[in-house]
């Protein structure tokens, strides 16, 4: 008789495919959970730094830095108050800064954000254009790398954020702005949810609310200085320094009762303080779900074994070794878990990437997941709990006496 047992295990797994195909699913389902859980938090803590990572300082009016963050990096519809136009215009002529950009919202153009900025933070967000120009004039717009629009086309901005699909034709015909702007040039892609944004010369944002245009009422100029006279208050604005004392300074200098200035990087880390929250949730439930499935596995287990006693009982009374029936017993159930285990880890790693793609929809932020060493570590340990479980049954079938065997059969 041939000591191999593999010939053995197959011909088992042919024949209780359902039974081994139910085994398999049951446990890749408890590793895709575990291993999709830890794989997107991860794409999502470097997926929002990627986004912000362009965003040295960011001053606003005292509030939630946090929410500030959402509307200044991620383009977020938020309520927050303006800087005051004194507070603003000093801020915005500030010489310690390399460039020091107003951001102003509140237009869309089919569901995109319009936003007021200065030509310089187009450049430095974009690090050069893919296509097209730079705006020179009022009526020039730069669009996000992933918008709809094309180089020429032209079209009149609405009040208000609206999403795709809401007025016919191409413009929001309810509220639209007299304003026809041109798209003139395209960013290149940045992984966040400016690729989707309409950036506009803030002068013409401002003229399009009623608001002073920054400069005298019959200047063009476009960007800084601006008059202190004629600009109005803001609702945040970038700052970028290449020296990181300088920025520190500008921190101390714009954080008091009037304003607040943070780095990203510090509210980033309450949001991912809340994303621990809930990782800490959905990773207790996930051990949960592989607790009730190790349990599943072990029911499941006795059922197979249940079922291949009489094979086993056939091969001790031919006189096969105890150790050749313990091979076989134990291969059967570690073929199962390997191949429930690998399954899982493929499955996980897809679920991860299709919840990325639904929340890159969402929020415009690039993520990239992947499998990292937590996520192995935890598929590994459900591979050996399943593996030491299977030698339990394989022990005692190889123990039990051929006449108890037999008689039980």
């Amino acid at each position: 008789m041939s000591m191999n047992p593999w010939p053995v295990i197959r011909a088992a797994l042919k024949r209780y495919r359902y039974s081994a195909l139910a085994f398999v699913l049951l446990v890749a389902a408890g590793v895709s959970l575990a291993v999709a859980i830890v794989s997107q938090e991860r794409a999502l803590r470097s997926g929002s730094a990627k986004a912000a990572d362009r965003f040295d300082l960011i001053v606003a009016a005292p509030g939630s830095r946090t929410d500030a963050l959402l509307t200044a990096v991620f383009l977020r519809p938020g309520g927050s108050q303006l800087l005051s136009p004194e507070l603003s215009a000093k801020l915005l002529n500030e010489t310690r800064a390399a460039f020091v950009s107003p951001l102003a919202f509140g237009d869309s153009h089919r569901g995109a954000p319009v936003v007021g900025v200065t030509a310089t933070l187009v450049e430095h967000l974009s690090g050069g254009l893919a296509e097209g120009r730079g705006f020179a004039t009022r009526d020039e717009v730069v669009v996000g790398a992933a918008s709809s629009l094309k180089l020429g086309e032209r079209f009149h901005p609405a009040h208000g954020v609206h999403h795709a699909g809401e007025a016919q034709g191409g413009d929001d015909e309810l509220d639209a702005h007299e304003a026809l702007l041109t798209v003139v040039g395209r960013m290149r892609p940045t992984g966040s949810p400016w690729d989707r944004a309409v950036l506009a010369p803030v002068e013409q944002v401002w003229a399009m609310h009623k608001l002073p245009s920054g400069h005298g009422p019959d200047s063009t100029q476009l960007g800084p200085p601006f008059d202190a006279a004629h600009t109005p208050g803001i609702p945040a604005a970038v700052l970028h320094t290449p020296k990181l004392a300088q920025a520190y300074q500008l921190r101390s200098a714009y954080t008091g009762r009037e304003s607040m200035a943070f780095f990203p990087a510090e509210a980033l880390l309450q949001l991912y303080a809340v994303l621990g929250d809930m990782r800490q949730l959905m990773s207790l439930l996930a051990l949960v779900t592989q607790a009730l499935v190790l349990l599943a596995i072990i029911a499941s287990v006795l059922i197979l074994f249940r079922l291949l006693t009489p094979q086993f009982v056939t091969l001790r009374a031919l006189g096969a070794p105890r150790r050749y029936v313990f091979a076989i017993a134990w291969g059967f159930t570690a073929s199962l878990m390997a191949s429930g285990v690998a399954l899982g880890l493929a499955g996980g790693y897809a679920l991860s990437f299709a919840v990325s793609a639904a929340l890159a929809r969402n929020t415009g932020v690039a993520l990239q997941p992947a499998l990292g060493e937590a996520e192995l570590l935890m598929a590994l340990a459900m591979l050996v709990i399943g593996l030491l479980l299977a030698t339990l049954p394989a022990w005692r079938l190889q123990r039990v006496p051929l006449a108890q065997a037999m008689k039980d059969y």
